[in-house]
């Protein structure tokens, strides 16, 4: 009886080490950092250090240096090490320079690649990752970062809807085994009738879509739906710099963010979603039409924390958390990248990046990269010389779609000139 005990227990403390967990975490920074008060990066710092996410997806980032402030600065207190993807500017509306972005956890993800999903009104962003676990299959991780239009109206909830389609239209490219689907954004949505909601939970869908919190109804300022909204932190305006810099004003009363999910994180016993786990970070639930810091709005989430909130941003963040049965890998056991990856956008005009795993290659076996076009044929060749990255240029190539591989053929990259 005592070494059956012994074994259970640790059976037990074996399944308890082996379970990790996955931080993720959507904020609309509200033209970060522009916008005031100043110095955000700071408070954003504070939020972060008490949530933690290990991948960070972000809208309104207004430059490069914004995105390399919240890497260097906002992030610096993280327990694991943390990267970002590339800043690419927005090719359907360079006239209003408000980025998506994903910061992540190194030690937990890695970006395999990105591309820009140009659309009728704003870019969105898709992201590659693969989980850095022991598990011998690989875990795919897709990742899509949107800011849908904005205002009420049958046009916008049309614009919003045609934006939705150009993410469904993308799942139906994803098809590797054990792929997951986030898709998260400022989605501007007043109620779960919406065209642009309903579209994202089609069941018709390559992948099927769930909103975690399976909230059905109207939000806009609807007491049964308190513990949702996300905008605005703030009943009043008055004192961020006036005019659309100021951001948006009346209390919490709306349901704008979201973090969208596949079906997959329920049925998985490798990769799920932790159940109850998601929520809008720092509304109570008892804040209707008042200021996130309000005192009466009581319960979990601290007065510090709703302080911070209300001067980051005229958005709440959304977060959530999933579990993952299995290790991951030690920071000193990272060598888990592919042979070839983007180090830039996969929507080129003149060029793309691909960086070079040096290491994992067989250099002497695999001296070149190789550009096929979408019907097999060879029609470049880019010398890999040792270099970590290789610079291709596509200034020649006609618009279409095109494949980069090596010899040994590993990993093939897609790209899509413009």
């Amino acid at each position: 009886m005592k070494k059956l005990l012994t074994l259970l227990l640790l059976g037990l403390s074996v399944f308890a080490i082996s379970q990790e967990t996955l931080n993720a975490m959507f904020y609309n920074l509200f033209k970060f950092p522009n916008s005031l008060p100043q110095n955000r990066e700071l408070i954003l710092r504070d939020i972060l250090d008490e949530y933690q996410p290990d991948l960070f997806m972000v809208c309104e980032l207004v430059t490069e240096d914004a995105a390399d402030l919240i890497l260097n600065t906002s992030l610096q207190n993280q327990a694991d090490p943390f990267a970002r993807a590339e800043f690419v500017p927005d090719i359907t509306k360079p006239s209003d320079p408000i980025q998506t972005m994903v910061f992540y956890n190194t030690r937990k993800l890695t970006l395999l690649s990105q591309q820009n999903l140009p659309t009728v009104y704003r870019d969105i962003n898709q992201y590659s990752f693969q989980l850095n676990v022991e598990e011998s299959e690989p875990i795919y991780l897709e990742v899509f970062v949107a800011h849908l239009k904005s205002s009420t109206g049958t046009a916008n909830q049309q614009i919003r809807l045609q934006m939705v389609e150009v993410v469904t239209s993308a799942l139906e490219n994803l098809t590797q085994p054990n792929t997951y689907v986030l898709f998260s954004g400022d989605f501007n949505f007043y109620k779960s009738s919406e065209p642009g909601y309903q579209k994202i939970l089609d069941p018709t869908n390559a992948i099927v879509l769930l909103d975690p919190l399976n909230a059905q109804g109207n939000w806009h300022d609807n007491p049964e739906f308190s513990y949702l909204h996300t905008q605005s932190t703030r009943v009043s305006n008055t004192g961020f710099g006036g005019g659309p810099n100021a951001g948006a004003s009346g209390g919490l009363d709306d349901r704008f963010d979201f973090i969208m999910m596949s079906e997959n994180f329920e049925a998985s016993s490798l990769f799920s979603y932790a159940n109850e786990t998601y929520k809008a970070l720092g509304n109570n639930g008892d804040c209707l039409d008042k200021d996130v810091n309000d005192p009466s709005c009581t319960g979990e989430f601290s007065q510090t924390l709703r302080e911070n909130l209300y001067y980051m941003s005229d958005h709440l963040p959304v977060v959530m958390q999933f579990q993952v049965n299995d290790t991951f890998l030690s920071t000193n056991n990272l060598d888990f990248k592919p042979e070839i990856w983007f180090e830039s956008s996969n929507v080129s005009k003149k060029e793309v990046i691909v960086g070079i795993n040096l290491e994992k290659m067989n250099i002497s076996h695999g001296k070149y990269l190789y550009v096929y076009n979408s019907i097999g044929q060879l029609i470049q060749m880019a010398e890999i010389n040792n270099q970590n990255k290789v610079v291709i240029s596509t200034d020649s190539l006609p618009s279409g779609i095109y494949y980069i591989n090596t010899n040994n053929r590993e990993t093939t990259l897609k790209f899509i000139k413009k």
